[in-house]
């Protein structure tokens, strides 16, 4: 594909025609501070923090949304620029409770990275009341109204990257929010609890409700892991506390197969691992109790058993199911011992678990 030039704060720099100059910003290692971008989804310009200065435009123009052209001059941190996009951090420092200190995203939040970048030491604006209360109700998101900067990018990542569209905007002017179906508590509406609205999450507007009090962001040791759900093989990040517990799970953007995707499963369900009733050893039942056994003396029996139940009904009177939480090589390998060495074909997955 033939490539066209532009110059990027005096530099001149290649690109190819359909590409924002964001996205020749980026490829330059240039870096233009945006809020309401999401890759993979379509940009809307709306939160205007990526605002640059070019050549012949008689105002600031979205970095995001607009197209790099043949022989445009652009500047990406002039004076200009930089007045413009500590304004708006200041807008939307009153438009809510950004009280840093008590929110779980202090020190993983955007707005406040921005904050710091362009020197704003004081908010000369009067903050905006906040007319919606917080969100509670349901069990793993709480949905912090009074820290939303309607940036948009939940309702992106819920209707244009998951598309289960459960989430848009809702009323108008200082009514604004980010609404569930007609203005329900999540559990009331489609939503089906993937957390896509929450990985994407600028600012503390969205918070999982388990991590909450677990750690801070700079405490956390990032492990990256793969799902024990299904056999997909989904990338996660957990982030780990000073306790060496979980506080949560992200997903790995650019991790393949599932590219910064989870399901609700893959994102809150890993409580099982802290459970007092994990077995952590081998249990044989006798006499209607169960009691301790080594992983000899378990397996030693289970082969008598299968031999004898074979021997005197057929192989088909035995079946397997594979568990969920077994990646694809455990359920291969399962499926093979009972259509190979078994001789049956009974063999199943409990997917619902």
């Amino acid at each position: 594909m033939a490539t066209a030039t532009l110059q990027l704060d005096g530099k001149h720099v290649e690109f190819e025609p359909g590409q924002t100059i964001l996205d020749v910003a980026t490829d330059n290692e240039i870096d233009i501070p945006t809020l309401c971008y999401l890759k993979g989804a379509t940009p809307t310009g709306a939160c205007r923090m990526c605002l640059v200065e070019v050549a012949g435009a008689r105002s600031l123009v979205a970095a995001c949304s607009t197209p790099a052209a043949e022989g445009m001059e652009v500047w990406t941190e002039s004076d200009r620029v930089r007045r413009a996009r500590k304004l708006n951090v200041e807008l939307l420092l009153a438009s809510g409770a950004h009280d840093c200190i008590a929110c779980e995203a202090n020190g993983d939040c955007r707005l406040q990275d921005l904050a710091y970048r362009y020197e704003v030491t004081d908010v000369p604006f009067v903050s905006t009341p906040q007319p919606h209360p917080k969100e509670e109700d349901n069990p793993f998101i709480i949905r912090d109204f009074s820290r939303c900067i309607l940036c948009g990018r939940c309702v992106q990542a819920c209707n244009e990257i998951v598309v289960n569209r459960a989430i848009s905007y809702g009323y108008r002017g200082v009514d604004s929010k980010i609404v569930a179906g007609m203005d329900v508590p999540y559990f009331e509406s489609d939503c089906v609890f993937c957390g896509q609205c929450v990985e994407v999450c600028p600012v503390g507007a969205l918070i999982e409700k388990k991590s909450r009090y677990m750690g801070r962001p700079w405490d956390m040791k990032k492990v990256r892991t793969t799902c024990p759900y299904c056999g997909v093989g989904c990338q996660l990040w957990l982030h780990v506390n000073k306790g060496g517990k979980i506080a949560k799970v992200t997903a790995v953007e650019d991790g393949a197969p599932n590219k910064g995707r989870l399901c609700v499963k893959g994102r809150f369900a890993y409580d099982f691992i802290y459970s007092e009733d994990r077995l952590t050893t081998p249990l044989i039942k006798k006499g209607g109790d169960f009691r301790k056994a080594s992983w000899d003396e378990a397996l030693d029996l289970v082969a008598t058993r299968f031999k004898e139940i074979i021997e005197t009904h057929g192989p088909d009177a035995i079946a397997g199911v594979s568990c969920a939480r077994s990646i694809n090589e455990d359920s291969y390998q399962m499926q093979k011992l009972f259509r190979s060495v078994l001789g049956t074909n009974n063999i199943d997955h409990c997917a619902r678990t």
